[in-house]
C-alpha cells in the first residue's frame, strides 16, 4: 500500500498540464531533429490566446488553441528583418513547423515537444532566466 501511494505521489508530481507550458518561456533546440545554427535564438513565450518569440532573425506571433493534448497555430506573422541565409532558410523550417503543430508533449527530460501530423518533432527546453 505504501509503495503504490509513493507511486501515484511521484507520478502526479511529475505531470505537466496544459497550463503549465504557458507559465514559461520555452527555447527551440531542434527543428524536426536538426539542431539550431550556434548562437541562434528561437523562442516561445504563450500567453492568454496569442504565441509570440524569436525566429531567430525577426520577432514572430500567431493565436494558438491548446485543447488537452491538442495544440494548434495560425499562421505566423513576423516582423520583415533580413538576415544571414542560413539564418533565414532556419527560421522558415521553424514557422513552417510551428504551423505544422497538432499536439504537444513534455518528455522525459521536461522538454516540450510540438508534434505534427507525420510525428516530427520541435524539441523547446525551457528559457532559462
Amino acid at each position: 500500500m505504501r509503495t503504490a501511494l509513493i507511486l501515484v505521489a511521484a507520478l502526479l508530481g511529475g505531470c505537466v498540464t496544459s497550463t503549465s507550458i504557458t507559465q514559461h518561456p520555452w527555447q527551440v533546440e531542434f527543428i524536426h531533429e536538426r539542431p539550431l545554427i550556434d548562437r541562434s535564438f528561437v523562442s516561445i513565450s504563450f500567453a492568454d490566446d496569442r504565441a509570440s518569440g524569436s525566429a531567430g532573425c525577426n520577432q514572430w506571433f500567431s493565436s494558438y488553441e491548446l485543447k488537452g493534448a491538442a495544440l494548434s497555430f495560425k499562421a505566423p506573422a513576423t516582423t520583415r528583418k533580413m538576415c544571414a541565409p542560413a539564418l533565414m532558410e532556419q527560421e522558415s523550417r521553424f514557422l513552417k513547423a510551428l504551423a505544422d503543430v497538432t499536439s504537444w508533449q513534455v518528455n522525459e527530460r521536461g522538454q516540450l515537444e510540438l508534434v505534427n501530423a507525420q510525428h516530427q518533432l520541435i524539441v523547446l527546453s525551457p528559457s532559462k532566466p
